[in-house]
């Protein structure tokens, strides 16, 4: 997971942020049309920006005790003969409503709020299709992906980019001028052609989660079914014991930590697969799968998701005493020992195995919990590159390593215990360790000196069969050139 993903202004496009060119606009007045939600907060964070605000709506008399007193509510037109800078802050819908004021608008600049409910609902954006409405003006589509709330709290407590897209430079230097006043980061987003992306951008649902989620799920769902033959299902068929009751908590709580085992080790191992690429090829400009390059960008995404699923895992153990089946389990045993009247069922291994388990699976949460918090972008970004990737690679592998740990004590020596095979099955830590050993395994043999120095030349530019140039002296005592293969 590279540093501060979810901060950076988006790749290909320029941050005004620090320009020199872009100068603090506060003091001058701004509009806004429209007094719904967002034209409210929009007016309250301007004020407190050190705008002066004059807000256009139908009903001035009606809508100005919902606005700060610092702002002023008059009718439409007067508001737009007041500035020339104006935030339309009206449906779509109610763009028609506003071609009566298209004498008075002729020439200002319109910002257009807007979003649309469904992506793609109509052949051409919002901000293009205010444009057509208002040839005269300029118009310049941003702060749609900014919330109500994050512009009345404030800049610190939501996201602070501010995509801007128009045809204009000068209009979108000045809508990024008042951004920056309001505390935002304003992002060129080029031309108005853009509009259409900006605009789909709020209505996306989790764009970066749909693939890991699915695959937690699908982890989920197979280690639920193998966890519920094994435990509920065979002893139904086999003794005629009905143990259905496990389902809800104890199957459950067998099944999170083997889909949060899984998780983790899918963190590092597409970063082993593409290590293995690059020393084949001998290179690391040759472009990875598609499929490799999807999964080495959702590894934030997964290693959240197996956060989840471990905290998930330690709440459920907790838990686990409180049942009533298990008081009454306790008690049944209690009445079976004293029958047979044994005083002493003391066994020091499992103890001891029990103890080792407990211990190194905190340690593991923790570690996990440390890489869950450096993962969010406002910790991200007050680490420098070596401590954060100290933390999410190195803690991180060593994370996988205490789980690894954690699961061999839990299994301990039942793997070789024939009682333990249901239906010939063999018990789920078991299929859990492969994928987080083959990691393990792999990392160790990238350290061994051979192979790190040929992988770390590999990512410092060295390509495989690239020619080099060299001068050796003649034999007349002249120098002649040549050239030798890289790899010799």
């Amino acid at each position: 997971m590279s540093g501060g993903d979810m901060a950076k202004p988006l790749l290909g496009h320029r941050s005004t942020e620090g320009d020199p060119s872009v100068v603090p606009a506060a003091g001058r007045t701004i509009g806004v049309l429209g007094s719904g939600d967002f034209a409210r907060s929009l007016a309250i964070r301007l004020v407190c920006s050190g705008f002066k605000v004059v807000v256009g709506s139908r009903n001035p008399k009606r809508k100005a005790c919902l606005f700060p007193s610092a702002a002023e509510v008059t009718f439409q037109a007067e508001a737009v003969k007041k500035t020339d800078v104006i935030f339309v802050a009206v449906f779509r819908e109610h763009y028609s409503t506003l071609c009566d004021l298209a004498d008075v608008l002729a020439g200002k600049i319109l910002v257009d709020v807007s979003n649309n409910a469904e992506m793609n609902h109509h052949k051409e954006s919002n901000a293009e299709y205010l444009a057509s409405l208002f040839p005269a003006c300029t118009v310049v589509k941003g702060f749609n992906v900014v919330s109500a709330w994050t512009l009345q709290s404030g800049a610190r407590d939501g996201n602070k980019q501010v995509l801007i897209c128009s045809n204009n430079q000068e209009a979108k230097r000045t809508v990024a001028e008042i951004a920056q006043v309001m505390g935002f980061t304003p992002v060129d987003m080029g031309c108005m052609s853009s509009a259409r992306e900006i605009e789909n951008i709020p209505l996306r649902l989790l764009p970066a989660w749909k693939i890991p989620i699915f695959l937690a799920l699908g982890l989920f769902l197979c280690f639920f079914t193998y966890n519920l033959v094994r435990q509920v299902i065979h002893p139904y068929i086999r003794e005629q014991k009905n143990k259905f009751y496990k389902i809800p908590v104890e199957v459950v709580n067998t099944t999170l930590p083997c889909v949060a085992y899984v998780m983790l080790s899918l963190v590092y191992l597409p970063g082993v697969l593409a290590a293995c690429l690059q020393l084949y090829y001998g290179t690391k400009y040759r472009r990875f799968p598609d499929w490799l390059d999807q999964w080495l960008q959702h590894r934030k995404q997964i290693g959240l998701l197996s956060f989840f699923c471990a905290a998930l895992h330690a709440v459920y153990s907790l838990c686990l005493p409180m049942r009533r089946s298990h008081r009454y389990q306790l008690i049944e045993t209690a009445v079976k020992q004293a029958m047979e009247k044994k005083m002493n069922i003391w066994v020091e291994e499992e103890v001891w195995r029990m103890e080792i388990y407990i211990s190194v699976g905190i340690i593991a949460l923790g570690l996990l919990s440390l890489l869950a918090i450096t993962s969010l972008p406002s910790i991200a970004n007050s680490l420098n590159w070596r401590e954060f990737s100290f933390i999410q690679s190195t803690l991180g592998f060593i994370a996988l390593v205490i789980s690894t740990l954690h699961t061999l004590t839990y299994g301990w020596s039942r793997a070789f215990d024939e009682n333990q095979y249901k239906f010939y099955l063999p018990p789920t830590y078991t299929l859990t360790l492969l994928v987080p050993c083959t990691v393990i395994l792999a990392k160790v043999a990238f350290s061994l000196p051979c192979i790190q120095h040929r992988l770390l030349r590999i990512r410092r530019g060295w390509e495989k069969g690239r020619y080099v140039k060299f001068v050796l002296p003649s034999a007349t005592g002249e120098y002649s050139s040549g050239e030798t293969s890289s790899n010799v």
